[in-house]
C-alpha cells in the first residue's frame, strides 16, 4: 500500500518524463512548510541545474500536466520553483478506508527480505539483571519487532557472558565455601543454591583474586580445566549457568522481552583452537609484546581528535586486537570473533546488529575489522547499535540512593509501586478485580519504563524521571495506554449499539489532518528500519495519539448518526489499529481496559 508521497513521486515521475527530464528530480516529499502545502517537490530547482532550463518555466510546464491527476489539487508554485501539493479530499478517504481494511495498518514491505541476527541484552552468569542492561535489551527487542514486521528473518541472541575468569573464580570460591570440588559438583538443585547466593560470592572472590595470589591462581587453573571440559569443573560451571539463566529467563520476561537464542560465550569457545588455526593460515596473526594481535588498521590509516584545549591530533584507529593474551588465554575480543563465526556458519546471517552501550564502540570497530580480513564476515554487514546511558537527576549512569547499581527488577517494582498510585488518585481500574488491577499497573509500568528509553534517539543520554514517566498526561506510555484503551471504548461502546462502520467522508480540517498522520506512518517504519532508530516510532505513536484528541474533541462520532458516524468510526478504527502497531513495535503491550 503506497503512501501519498510515494503516489506523488509516481505521478510526477511520468510528468517529468513526459518533460524530458530525468525521474531522479521527481521526489515529492512531506512538506515542511505546511501553510504552502502538504507536500512538495524542489525537482524543478535541481532539474533546472541538470538541464540548464530556468526552474520556473520547469515548474510551470510541471504544474500544467497535473490537472488531471486524482491525488491532489493541481500544486501551488512558490519561490523560484517549488511545488506544494494538498491532498484531494477524495484521496484522503480512499487511503483512510485502505489503511482501516489493511491488517498491517498501512505498512509495506521490505523488498528484499534479510536474515538478520540482533544481539543484545548480554547479561552476565552469576550476576542479576541491572539498570545496565535495560537499553539493550529493549532497544534490540523493538529493532528485532520492526524487522521482523518488515519481513526478514531475524534472530535476537542474548550473548550471555558465561565463559572466562569469573567462571574460574566461582568454581573455586564455591568449592571453597561447600568443602571441596567434588561436594560443589554434588550440591543437590534447586533448593541450595540461588542467583542472590551467586552475587554474594563473586564480588569476595573477585577481591580474593586481587589480593591472594595463590587464590587467584587456582582460579586460572580452574578455568583452564573447564575450558578443556575437565571434571568435576565443567558440570559445576553446568549448575552455575542453569541457577543463573532461570533467574535471568524470569527477569526478561517481567520486562516483556524475549530471545530467540540463549546462546553465550561458551557457546563460540570451541571454535576457538580452529579460528586461530585459520588466522595463522590466513598469516593475519602477528607477535607483539608477548601477545598475539591483528593489525586491523589500514597502514597510515588516521584520524582527527580533538583535544580538550582545542587543538587536533591524529591517532591511529583502531588499535590491533588482541586475539590471544600474553599469557596464552583468549580474550574478549577472541570470543567475540568466534562468535561471528559461529553465527555466519549457523544463521549465515545477511546482517548482524551488536545493540550495545555507545563506550564500546572501539571494540566493535576492531572485532568487526579484524572479522572481515579474515574473511568470515563482511564489513557492511556488521554494524554496532550503539546508545547513551540512562541518568540519574546528577546526570550520571543511574544509581540507587546509596549510591550502587539498581537491579532491574528492583526498577520495574518502582514504577510499578508509582503507577499503582496513579491509578487510584484518578479513580482508574477501581472496579477491577485484585488481579486485574495487578495485571494493568505491570502493563502501565513496563509501558512507562520502555517509551521513555525508546522516545530518544538511541545514541542520546537521558534522565530518568520515574515521576514525569508515569504520568497519563504528556508524552508518556502510560498516555499513549490511556488513550488506546478510549479508543478500545468507542469501538466497544458502537458495537453495542450496533452502530457500523462505513465509506469515509472528510468534511472537517481535524479529519484531514488526522489521515495525514495516518499516511505517515509506513514511511516512519522505513526511516526507523533504516537508521535503526526506534524513536521514530515512538513520535509517531505519540503524534497519533495527539491528533486522534484534537480529531475527537472537534468530532463527536457516537452522538453522530448516518453516514458521518459510520465515516468517523471507520476512522476510529484506523487509529486505533495503527496505534497498536505503534506500541507493538515499541514492545508495549495495551490493557484492555483502564
Amino acid at each position: 500500500m503506497k503512501d501519498f508521497s510515494q503516489q506523488l513521486s509516481e505521478a510526477q515521475a511520468d510528468i517529468f518524463t513526459a518533460l524530458g527530464i530525468d525521474t531522479a528530480f521527481s521526489v515529492v516529499t512531506r512538506s515542511n512548510r505546511p501553510d504552502l502545502g502538504e507536500f512538495q517537490s524542489n525537482g524543478a530547482l535541481q532539474a533546472a541545474n541538470a538541464t540548464g532550463r530556468q526552474p520556473r518555466e520547469i515548474a510551470e510546464a510541471a504544474a500544467a500536466r497535473w490537472s488531471a491527476t486524482e491525488i491532489a489539487e493541481r500544486p501551488e508554485i512558490a519561490g523560484p520553483g517549488f511545488l506544494n501539493f494538498t491532498i484531494t479530499a477524495e484521496a484522503l478517504a480512499a487511503r483512510a478506508e485502505a489503511i482501516a481494511d489493511d491488517p498491517r495498518a498501512g505498512a509495506t514491505f521490505i523488498e528484499t527480505p534479510r536474515t538478520v541476527v540482533i544481539d543484545h541484552g548480554g547479561p552476565n552468569v552469576a550476576k542479576g539483571m541491572h539498570v545496565g542492561h535495560l537499553r539493550s535489551s529493549i532497544i534490540g527487542y523493538s529493532l528485532k519487532r520492526l524487522f521482523r514486521f518488515r519481513g526478514d528473518v531475524v534472530f535476537g541472541d542474548v550473548h550471555l557472558g558465561d565463559w572466562g575468569l569469573q567462571m574460574g573464580l566461582l568454581i573455586i570460591a564455591l568449592a571453597d565455601e561447600l568443602g571441596g570440588l567434588d561436594a560443589a559438583r554434588l550440591m543437590p538443585r534447586p533448593a541450595q543454591l540461588t542467583l542472590e547466593d551467586l552475587e554474594a560470592i563473586y564480588p569476595a572472590a573477585a577481591a580474593r583474586a586481587r589480593d591472594e595470589p595463590a587464590f587467584r591462581l587456582r582460579a586460572r587453573e580452574a578455568t583452564a580445566k573447564l575450558q578443556s571440559s575437565s571434571e568435576p569443573h565443567r558440570t559445576i560451571w553446568q549448575t552455575l549457568r542453569k541457577v543463573s539463566l532461570e533467574t535471568l529467563q524470569r527477569d526478561f520476561s517481567l520486562l516483556g522481552v524475549d530471545f530467540d537464542l540463549w546462546l553465550g560465550e561458551s557457546d563460540a569457545d570451541p571454535l576457538i583452537p580452529e579460528m586461530i588455526t585459520e588466522l595463522e593460515r590466513l598469516d593475519l596473526l602477528e607477535d607483539s609484546e608477548g601477545a598475539r594481535v591483528i593489525r586491523v588498521a589500514k597502514p597510515g590509516e588516521t584520524h582527527k581528535k580533538k583535544l580538550a584545549d582545542g587543538s587536533v591530533i591524529d591517532i591511529e584507529v583502531p588499535s590491533p586486537l588482541i586475539v590471544v593474551s600474553s599469557e596464552g588465554s583468549s580474550m574478549y575480543g577472541t570470543t567475540d570473533l568466534a562468535t561471528i563465526l559461529l553465527r555466519a556458519r549457523n544463521l549465515e546471517p545477511d546482517l548482524y546488529l551488536y545493540v550495545v552501550d555507545q563506550r564500546q564502540a572501539e571494540h566493535f570497530e576492531q572485532v568487526f575489522r579484524a572479522a572481515s580480513r579474515a574473511g568470515f564476515a563482511p564489513y557492511s554487514a556488521l554494524e554496532h547499535i550503539g546508545f547513551g546511558t540512562m541518568n540519574g537527576a546528577d546526570g550520571r549512569p543511574f544509581k540507587t540512593r546509596a549510591g550502587g547499581v539498581l537491579k532491574l527488577r528492583d526498577l520495574i517494582h518502582q514504577a510499578e509501586d508509582a503507577v499503582r498510585a496513579r491509578l487510584r488518585a484518578d479513580k482508574l481500574g477501581a472496579t477491577f478485580s485484585a488481579q486485574e488491577f495487578e495485571g494493568v499497573a505491570h502493563k502501565v509500568a513496563i509501558a512507562a519504563i520502555k517509551f521513555a528509553d525508546l522516545a530518544n534517539f538511541r545514541s542520546t543520554s537521558y534522565v530518568f524521571d520515574l515521576d514525569r514517566f508515569t504520568s497519563f498526561e504528556g508524552r508518556s506510555g502510560p498516555y499513549l495506554l490511556y488513550q488506546a484503551v478510549r479508543i478500545k471504548s468507542i469501538l466497544t461502546k458502537a458495537r453495542e449499539q450496533r452502530a457500523e462502520l462505513g465509506p469515509v467522508n472528510i468534511g472537517h480540517d481535524t479529519e484531514r489532518a488526522l489521515v495525514l498522520v495516518l499516511d505517515a506512518f509506513d514511511g516512519v517504519l522505513v526511516r526507523a528500519y533504516e537508521k535503526r532508530a526506534p524513536h521514530l516510532i515512538a513520535d509517531h505513536a505519540y503524534t497519533l495519539a495527539q491528533q486522534f484528541s484534537t480529531f475527537y474533541s472537534h468530532c463527536p462520532v457516537l452522538r453522530e448518526h448516518g453516514a458521518v458516524r459510520a465515516s468517523r468510526l471507520t476512522l476510529v478504527s484506523a487509529v486505533l489499529a495503527q496505534l497498536e502497531r505503534s506500541l507493538d513495535l515499541l514492545g508495549i503491550e495495551i490493557p484492555e481496559r483502564m
